[in-house]
C-alpha cells in the first residue's frame, strides 16, 4: 500500500494552499492508497476525518506535524496539542501513553548544509552532529525522501538513518496541489485506519518510495 504520510492542508496549516479535498482527489488521480494530514502543530477532529475518508471512499488518517526543539515530528495517535509539546521528550510520553508512532520530519534541517564543504571529513561532520540529536531515541522511523527536500538533503537523511539502522519513509510533504506524487510509504501489511498505520510504523514494514507522477 502506498500512502503519503505527511501532507498539509489549510486553514489547519496557514502556510498550505491545499484544502482536504483537493488532496484527496490528487491522491486518488496518482494511484496512491491513502493519506495522512499532519498538520503544523493542529489536529483534527477525529470525527471529522472519519467523514473526509467516508465521503471520499479513501483512506484518511490523522496525523500532525509538532514542532520541538528538538525538530519536527510526525505524530500519529494524539488528538490535542497540550502545552509542553515542544519538548520532544513530553511528546514521547504522550505518544506511549496513546499507543501512538512517531517519525522524524525532515532530519536534515539545522544541521546539513549543501553550500558547506562536502569533502568526506566536513561530510562526516555534518552526520556526526546529527547523530548527537537525542530526539532519534525517541521515534519510529525516520523520514529519509521528503519532496520539498533537495536530492542532497534527502540523501544525507537516509545516511542519517543507515548510521542509526533505522526504518525511513518516503511523503510529500504537500503544501500545494503540485507537490503531490514526489514520494510515498509503501506499506507491505495492509493498512486500513489508524490503529493499522500505527502498528506498521512501529514494526518498520515499509519503505520510503519516489513516485513517477507528472506535474499539475
Amino acid at each position: 500500500m502506498l500512502i503519503d504520510i505527511h501532507t498539509h492542508t489549510y486553514p489547519t496549516s496557514d502556510d498550505s494552499t491545499l484544502t482536504p479535498e483537493e488532496l484527496i482527489t490528487r491522491a486518488k488521480l496518482i494511484g496512491l492508497d491513502g493519506v495522512c494530514l499532519t498538520d503544523h502543530d493542529g489536529f483534527w477532529n477525529p470525527s471529522e476525518v472519519e467523514k473526509l475518508g467516508k465521503d471520499n471512499d479513501f483512506l484518511v488518517i490523522p496525523g500532525c506535524e509538532v514542532t520541538t526543539e528538538e525538530g519536527h515530528l510526525l505524530v500519529y495517535g494524539l488528538s490535542e496539542y497540550i502545552f509542553g509539546m515542544h519538548k520532544s521528550a513530553f511528546v514521547k510520553d504522550l505518544v506511549d501513553e496513546a499507543g501512538g508512532a512517531i517519525v522524524v520530519a525532515h532530519p536534515y534541517r539545522r544541521v546539513y548544509r549543501e553550500t558547506a564543504p562536502q569533502d568526506k571529513i566536513s561530510y562526516s561532520e555534518m552526520i556526526n552532529r546529527g547523530l548527537r540529536n537525542e530526539v532519534f531515541g525517541m521515534v519510529d522511523g525516520i523520514e529519509i525522501r521528503n519532496g520539498r527536500g533537495t536530492e542532497k538533503e534527502n540523501e544525507f537523511s537516509g545516511n542519517l538513518a543507515k548510521e542509526l539502522k533505522m526504518p525511513g519513509t518516503g511523503a510529500s510533504d504537500a503544501h500545494k496541489l503540485s507537490d503531490i506524487g514526489t514520494y510515498a510509504t509503501e506499506f507491505y501489511d495492509k493498512v486500513t485506519g489508524l490503529d493499522d498505520f500505527i502498528v506498521s510504523i512501529k514494526s518498520g514494514t515499509y519503505d520510503a518510495r519516489k513516485l513517477d507522477v507528472h506535474p499539475v
